[in-house]
């Protein structure tokens, strides 16, 4: 980041200026940029960032001279003129992931990217110990996408309050939601850098029911101008996603007949949110919603994948697949119940059974998301507040992430040729068939006819691969080891 001398492609300029404090700037001041190289432009929204200072983030996506010149409804913010240049990007650094082939992902470079995702919903605001274990933790572990809140939460396990806050106190003592608090905002910021950095996506989530503090209950104004300067703040940042909330549908509400009551979010709220977030972002980044027990319509224009709360959909094979068809888009299972052993029944499955969803949901074709709700003394739970894994799944889910890494490139897709063994393929090339929890029986399996394979077993709990003797080609017959959790591996011979 900087607002001088050389960016790489996909990573952030900043220009910072100074102008008026007086007032409300958050409400007084507009101000944008033009970036322009050769006959590409892309108009920026700034930001107020406190102290008088103002900013304009932008991500440049092609090596080359920029230009830019402000636009401010104050003459001191308008007219600045300046540029830069785009460097190639650095290593690591592929680019903002996109929808690529309907059902898949892939950076901007073109690299696949296959969603491993986990869920800290509200470790930034614990603290600079444990949000540093947190990171620390998500560098050893298989994750590469993080599903996070903005605003603090307040639900069971969860009672701490917060070192900071997003919005400014009032002359009340209450939130006045017209003035933002920067450094808040900074701390986020500097949190999805730190993601950045270690190559993890960064799952914004807007909104979310848990909420003692009034941030749920918004008026309308408040809701769009705060989705507003998030995206003004945070959408530079290659790394981001835009979740409009976790578990939309337990809003306030959402469900009540009184439709008048400021902070209800109907379902029209919902649909104007999502095109706030499209048109406020010059970048495209990936929308989602997730859900409770109402599901969002995953087919409307302005959502790009789908985000589904569902266990049931991953607990046998056959139930996940359908949502492909129905949606047409990338389906993302980021809460298929957490691994853990607390009393509620969405935070105590084994780890077996986590893995097996992940298998479940990786043979239909879509992805699958982790949690972790182990108890602790002091109410650390990953699933919320970060700190430590304590399951047994990560490192299984590790095995199948380089199972799938490394076949071919371009994401699954289903295919019939286990017979009653579910399995996806990426073409002719490479396949992955999955027994389910125990293996049993003999299996026929039907391959593309005039193709040779190398045939694995993968046991997915002890994360073992045993590869068969000698090669298997058109309908073939395999007895794998009986009550264990097997998958079968096909890679086309050369």
């Amino acid at each position: 980041m900087g607002g001088a001398g050389a960016v790489e492609q996909w990573g952030v300029f900043e220009v910072a200026l100074e102008g008026p404090a007086d007032g409300n700037p958050f409400l007084d001041v507009e101000l944008s940029a033009r970036f322009s190289r050769g006959g590409e432009a892309v108009e920026v929204a700034g930001f107020y960032d406190g102290g008088g200072t103002y900013r304009v983030r932008f991500m440049p996506d092609a090596p080359g001279r920029w230009s830019y010149e402000t636009q401010s409804n104050r003459p001191e913010l308008t007219g600045r003129r300046g540029s830069f240049e785009c460097v190639p990007p650095s290593r690591g650094n592929r680019g903002p992931v996109r929808v690529r082939d309907t059902h898949h992902f892939a950076y901007a470079d073109g690299t696949p990217y296959y969603q491993v995702g986990t869920t800290c919903y509200a470790w930034i605001h614990q603290g600079e110990e444990l949000e540093a274990q947190t990171l620390e933790t998500l560098a050893a572990a298989p994750f590469n996408k993080l599903r996070m809140c903005v605003f603090p939460k307040d639900y069971l396990y969860n009672k701490n309050e917060p070192p900071r806050y997003p919005f400014a106190r009032g002359e009340g003592g209450g939130w006045d939601f017209t003035r933002f608090n920067p450094e808040f905002f900074r701390h986020l910021e500097r949190r999805v850098g730190e993601l950045m950095a270690l190559g993890i996506e960064a799952d914004i989530i807007l909104f979310h029911p848990y909420d003692r503090w009034g941030f749920a209950k918004m008026d309308s104004e408040s809701d769009d101008r705060y989705l507003r300067y998030v995206v003004a703040r945070l959408a530079a940042y290659r790394n981001v996603w835009w979740s409009l909330a976790n578990e939309f549908d337990f809003m306030p509400g959402f469900t009540d007949e009184d439709t008048a009551s400021p902070g209800n979010k109907r379902m029209e709220d919902w649909d104007r949110f999502f095109q706030i977030v499209r048109d406020s972002d010059p970048y495209g980044r990936l929308r989602s919603i997730h859900n409770g027990r109402v599901w969002y319509d995953h087919t409307k224009p302005w959502v790009t994948h789908a985000s589904v709360q569902s266990g049931w959909h991953v607990e046998e094979p056959g139930r996940a697949e359908p949502l492909r068809d129905q949606y047409r888009k990338p389906i993302v299972f980021d809460e298929v119940v957490y691994e853990g052993d607390i009393e509620q029944g969405w935070g105590n499955l084994s780890p077996q059974e986590m893995v097996h969803r992940f298998w479940v949901g990786t043979v239909a074709g879509c992805y699958v998301g982790h949690g972790e709700t182990y108890r602790h003394p002091e109410d650390i739970l990953w699933w919320s507040k970060g700190g430590v894994l304590h399951g047994q799944s990560p490192p299984r889910i590790a095995f199948l992430r380089r199972m799938i890494e490394e076949g071919p490139p371009r994401g699954l897709d289903p295919v019939d040729w286990g017979g009653e063994v579910p399995g996806a393929a990426k073409g002719d090339a490479y396949a992955l068939f999955y027994f389910g929890r125990e293996a049993h029986g003999e299996h026929t399996f039907r391959t593309p006819p005039g193709n040779t394979y190398h045939v694995d077993l993968l046991d997915t709990w002890e994360m073992t691969v045993t590869p068969l003797s000698g090669a298997r080609s058109g309908e073939f017959t395999l007895r794998p080891p009986a009550g264990r959790p097997i998958a079968v591996r096909l890679r086309k011979a050369e």
